[in-house]
């Protein structure tokens, strides 16, 4: 059996959704200590005004939380703000409407934690994408390992490291003529842009 260990992600990228529909478990580290301007909280899309990254905010209360414990705070009304900029970048887009009853529900409801929310999230996305990859949560932190599938450095906001497995492939995206083509962006725009094709990306 093989297994990839990956962070949790909000709306994650590609990268991340190939790692779930290619390997037989793929165990998600729920131990490891909270850091800014990751996939943990964060998602990137395209927008007519080029690439945005949409951040829920969390409760930062000490110098080192973990990440089962991050609560999600309700500041700024982020909650309208994302779904407001989806709807703005995606609703051109083939298959918008098509999934947008699915998605809407999670700027409508609150979830107390990140990582509940995150795994509704993925529950969601998995079904819409027609995946059913076999998911655990770490029961301890994971030491990292070279000798692991360990892709929780490698699929990173800020400095993503390479990986060989994940060859860009493009696809048609909203605002491509404009920017060219964005590789690796939330799943989402996947989901928006190709619909039931999705999956053979994948």
């Amino acid at each position: 059996m093989t297994t990839a260990f990956l962070q949790t992600t909000y709306f994650g990228p590609v990268q991340w959704y190939q790692k779930l529909a290619r390997y037989d478990l793929s165990v998600i580290e729920q131990y490891d200590s909270y850091q800014k301007q990751t996939y943990r909280n964060r998602c990137v899309i395209a927008t007519a005004n080029g690439l945005q990254a949409l951040t829920v905010p969390v409760e930062h209360l000490a110098d080192k939380m973990i990440v089962k414990d991050l609560r999600i705070s309700d500041h700024n009304q982020w909650r309208r703000v994302h779904w407001n900029a989806l709807q703005s970048a995606y609703r051109e887009s083939p298959f918008f409407e098509y999934y947008a009853d699915d998605i809407r529900p999670f700027f409508e409801r609150k979830y107390e934690f990140l990582i509940d929310f995150n795994e509704a999230i993925r529950q969601t996305v998995c079904e819409l994408i027609d995946i059913h990859p076999k998911v655990e949560y770490s029961s301890a932190f994971t030491t990292r390992s070279l000798e692991l599938n360990d892709f929780r450095d490698v699929i990173q906001a800020k400095h993503p490291q390479p990986d060989p497995s994940f060859i860009v492939k493009p696809y048609w995206q909203v605002f491509q003529h404009r920017y060219g083509f964005q590789p690796n962006l939330s799943i989402l725009d996947l989901l928006f842009c190709m619909g039931p094709e999705a999956v053979f990306y994948l």
